[in-house]
């Protein structure tokens, strides 16, 4: 994911951890000549650890600040596999993206069918009990590699290369 950011000129925007897959790819576009912004609370920092190594670091105050600098500075959104942290985030993008606050792309990599339980099981669960519209699927894709990231989120911005990407972890 680091060497596809970095061979198409993106900036990695992220929570700034120095830990799992977070830090593996800021560490890849970083070794790799590119940009990475990382936004860390004050608090997750005294037992996650911050990332010193990237190209700017911001301690922040607070998750919600930190979501809102990671939102305003992103073109689009990039979801790997994650945990309970990813899962806030991804209700938080999409019911942003349907209370119509924005229209950035919103990509999920569904690496070994990890999302598959949430796609095939609780969203067609969610839209059958008309809590969720059908058309409400369409504020994201799901691919399934990392090759197909770009050319997703190329094709749902019309054509244009993001600048800066925000993956969600």
């Amino acid at each position: 994911m680091g060497e596809i950011f970095v061979r198409n000129d993106v900036r990695l925007v992220y929570g700034g951890g120095d830990v799992g897959l977070m830090g593996i790819i800021a560490d890849s576009v970083m070794n790799n000549g590119g940009k990475v912004t990382g936004y860390i609370p004050q608090y997750l920092n005294e037992f996650e650890k911050a990332h010193t190594g990237i190209s700017e670091l911001f301690i922040v105050d607070s998750m919600h600040e930190r979501k809102r600098l990671m939102f305003e500075r992103s073109d689009a959104f990039v979801i790997l596999p994650g945990g309970f942290g990813t899962l806030d985030e991804i209700c938080e993008i999409i019911t942003w993206r349907q209370l119509r606050l924005h229209s950035k792309p919103i990509v999920f990599v569904d690496i070994n069918k990890y999302w598959s339980a949430l796609f095939e099981t609780f969203v067609d669960h969610m839209i059958a009990e008309k809590f969720v519209r059908p058309e409400h699927k369409k504020f994201y894709k799901v691919i399934e590699n990392l090759d197909e990231v770009l050319p997703s989120l190329v094709s749902q911005l019309g054509g244009d290369v993001p600048d800066r990407v925000s993956r969600l972890l």
